[in-house]
């Protein structure tokens, strides 16, 4: 069997693994509910994820959420009246998600060989699992085949990308042995315990990628937002919540470091056009926060 189908098959059974019987997958969704409604910090996290899909919001297009194994992503547009279908490697939470009419439409898929139509959807939108594919590039190339105008990737951020220092070290150092570095750099080449790479994503990667297969170009934003922990996500997100306090304290120092240039953002958002954005969307996407890099065309394949 090889290491890509021992994988998909690993993920596809974890949530099996994790929540053991039905009231364990209940417990789950009701602790999501409660973050939401509650105003945890564990909710607030999750929303400020969701929010790089907010310039493209419109109820006159469809989305495709990708590697949604609760369907929580789906929920965010479907609560907003949008059209969506929630896909996810794993059938465990997504029948239980729609019984709660948290999404309408979900299909088992494998984010490797989707079963839809070319352009089936306007966006696609992938939060948190890009890093979880055994081939992900394969996830990007079917992800772009079935949407119309974007894929979104949310995931975290590659450092050594952006950090010149840390990537010069790196190169001195691999000079001299390949294997110094990870007696320090600990997770330099990790895998999670389904078997797959975890991969991160960086600006020149995607630049590559679109580029290569004659896409107008992509959007990049990034933001800080690692402050998850089991000990504080259902502590309210609220001006008077001590541990609340203590995580905007964080997120304004790492805020402040990333605007110095020294340290990149720990979460970045990644936008693949199929074709390019109006000047209104651009507009949007700016005021967003976003930085678009248009592609120049190629010259030889021009008619």
């Amino acid at each position: 069997m090889s290491t890509e189908i021992k994988s998909h098959e690993a993920h596809s059974n974890w949530y099996e693994k994790v929540y053991l019987d039905e009231s364990a997958k209940e417990k789950a969704i009701q602790n999501w509910k409660n973050q939401k409604q509650q105003q945890t910090i564990g909710g607030w996290i999750h929303q400020r994820l969701l929010a790089f899909a907010e310039p493209f919001l419109s109820t006159e297009k469809q989305w495709l959420t990708v590697g949604d194994g609760y369907g929580f992503d789906a929920n965010y547009f479907y609560e907003k009246g949008i059209t969506v279908v929630a896909t996810d490697i794993s059938s465990t939470f997504l029948p239980l998600s729609k019984a709660h009419g948290l999404i309408k439409d979900y299909s088992v898929e494998n984010a490797e060989q989707l079963s839809f139509e070319d352009e089936s959807f306007d966006y696609v939108f992938c939060k948190e699992a890009y890093h979880h594919f055994p081939r992900p590039y394969l996830a990007v190339y079917e992800m772009l085949r079935v949407a119309r105008e974007a894929v979104i990737i949310v995931e975290p951020h590659d450092p050594i990308s952006k950090m010149p220092i840390l990537l010069a070290a790196r190169n001195l150092l691999d000079k001299l042995d390949t294997t110094l570095l990870q007696r320090y750099w600990k997770n330099r080449y990790s895998f999670e315990e389904v078997g797959n790479y975890v991969f991160k994503l960086s600006e020149r990667e995607m630049d590559k990628l679109a580029n290569g297969i004659g896409l107008p170009g992509v959007a990049f934003k990034g933001i800080n937002n690692n402050y998850y922990s089991p000990q504080t996500v259902f502590e309210p997100a609220t001006s008077s919540s001590v541990v609340f306090k203590k995580v905007k304290r964080k997120l304004a120092w790492h805020n402040f470091l990333m605007k110095l240039g020294l340290m990149p953002s720990q979460v970045l958002c990644a936008v693949i056009f199929k074709k390019l954005p109006s000047d209104s969307m651009r507009e949007k996407l700016k005021k967003a926060g976003f930085q678009i890099h248009q592609f120049p065309p190629n010259p030889y394949l021009q008619k």
